[in-house]
């Protein structure tokens, strides 16, 4: 199975979106979802490395050295290596020595292929003994390309790829490092691919699009950590869903997609009860949420890593929420939680759709995804919004991302509800931020898929069955 982004055109221009990209230091784990991103949106893991290795190799003639030394490494870093020794290859003398650790990837193993047609001095190293065979390429080369790491390398590197850094460091050849310097090496120059992940880097840019950083899409799966295999029941966090009352079908369709979406305990404190044996009941004293619940409710809520409230639950238990909400570490606020005073807990995310929103802000968001990026920024609300509607809008005041994934057949009732489950789930591990857009992506693909077989008659409970499909798919094709 495989899911890609929505590949319909952004219903607004893009020029004026670029505000909302980030131009600061990037992580290394946010440049992969980036170009994870880039690759669903049509441009594939080849052609950004071939741009990568372009740009490295424009850098490095710069130099004008006659004799070239590129380090390169078995992931795409060592990819972009191969690649500007290609392109260096008629104007300078280029020895490319590569690490054999029998885990290249594609693309780089395909760059390989490439080179082998090149006039270049290709040299393989599995084991320190091989680098000391060649200490001679060191000290005569007027240049070193470090393409060793990149983004994949952090914390102590071991053999023998800390003694390629050694003599690197001590050669008198200036150091050109392809996007992130490998651990250990002294750099003079660093040729950053989109964004810089270091100070003093030198950003070039390789033709990714905006949407794929200012967008959701399958690279934010890649946030989510696997089980080890020796988990202990409860890993996957207790959720407790408070709701229900007037519509007593939402907080069990809430807490059904927390289970799909990995929470291992769920408990639901409603006035009525399902026949849902893998949810936990916990009935109220009426037949709504009263002060009189106090008692049961915040224990409950100490003890759960995520509070998900407002499904079902109507105006009247407003003050209900206010006083739990003191007691909560992380919190979803959806529905009838959405009223003013807004209830926040340590961490909180608001999931308003534009009615919502305009009841707890005063404001209209307006139509577009641009306006409405505008009006959430400034709405200071005191957590991570997600605002729902055709395109979804995510912020947490500092940074904005927009969701194009779902279909008009999820105009049905209870998707929201389905939607908050999930975000609860996923923040048991993952910040509010991150937990919306991922929430948002998969729910939004999980409404694809089904709608391709029930069209309009899907209902919100098809939903729930679909999300660990889109969640966990690295798992269940044994990837």
């Amino acid at each position: 199975m495989t899911i890609h982004m929505q590949h319909q055109p952004f219903p607004d221009d893009l020029t004026r979106y670029s505000e909302y990209a980030c131009l600061d230091l990037i992580t290394p784990e946010e440049m992969r979802r980036i170009d994870h991103n880039a690759q669903s949106l049509g441009i594939s893991g080849l052609e950004l490395m071939e741009s990568a290795g372009t740009a490295l190799s424009l850098v490095a003639q710069e130099y004008h050295a006659g004799i070239v030394l590129i380090l390169c490494g078995s992931g795409n870093n060592g990819g972009d290596g191969l690649v500007a020794a290609r392109h260096m290859s008629r104007e300078a003398e280029v020895t490319v020595l590569w690490y054999d650790s029998g885990h290249q990837t594609r693309s780089t193993r395909r760059q390989l292929e490439r080179l082998s047609h090149c006039d270049v001095r290709s040299i393989r190293f599995r084991c320190r003994e091989d680098l000391l065979h060649h200490l001679d390429i060191f000290s005569k080369a007027d240049l070193i390309v470090d393409a060793l790491l990149g983004t994949g390398g952090a914390g102590t590197v071991r053999e023998p790829l800390k003694t390629c850094i050694d003599l690197a460091n001590q050669s008198q050849a200036p150091v050109l490092c392809a996007d992130l310097p490998s651990p250990g090496i002294i750099p003079d120059r660093i040729c950053a691919f989109h964004r810089p992940k270091v100070k003093d880097s030198e950003v070039y840019d390789i033709g990714i699009p905006i949407l794929a950083e200012i967008g959701t899409g399958p690279g934010d799966l890649l946030l989510m950590q696997e089980r080890k295999q020796n988990v202990h029941k409860g890993v996957g966090g207790e959720i407790l869903v408070i709701g229900g009352g007037p519509y007593q079908g939402a907080p069990w369709l809430s807490g059904l997609a927390a289970l799909r979406a990995g929470a291992d305990i769920v408990r639901i404190v409603t006035p009525h009860y399902l026949p849902e044996p893998d949810l936990i009941h916990i009935p109220t004293s009426g037949d709504t949420i009263t002060q009189n619940d106090l008692d049961t409710i915040i224990p409950l809520c100490d003890r759960s890593d995520v509070v998900l409230c407002g499904p079902g639950l109507g105006p009247d238990a407003h003050e209900v929420i206010l006083t739990c909400s003191e007691h909560v570490k992380k919190g979803v606020f959806d529905a009838d939680s959405l009223r003013t005073p807004l209830p926040h807990a340590h961490e909180s995310l608001y999931t308003p759709h534009t009615g919502e929103f305009t009841r707890i802000t005063g404001r209209d968001p307006g139509l577009t995804p641009y306006d409405r990026a505008h009006a959430v920024r400034n709405s200071d609300i005191p957590g991570t919004v997600l605002l729902k509607g055709p395109v979804d809008v995510i912020s947490d005041t500092k940074r904005i991302r927009f969701n194009q994934t779902g279909t008009p057949a999820m105009t049905t009732g209870g998707t929201g509800d389905v939607l908050a489950g999930v975000c609860a789930a996923l923040m048991v591990h993952l910040s509010a931020f991150d937990a919306a857009c991922i929430g948002a992506y998969a729910t939004g693909c999980a409404g694809e898929m089904i709608t391709n077989t029930h069209g309009y008659g899907m209902t919100a409970r098809d939903l729930i069955p679909a999300i660990p499909q889109v969640l966990f798919r690295r798992t269940l094709e044994g990837e």
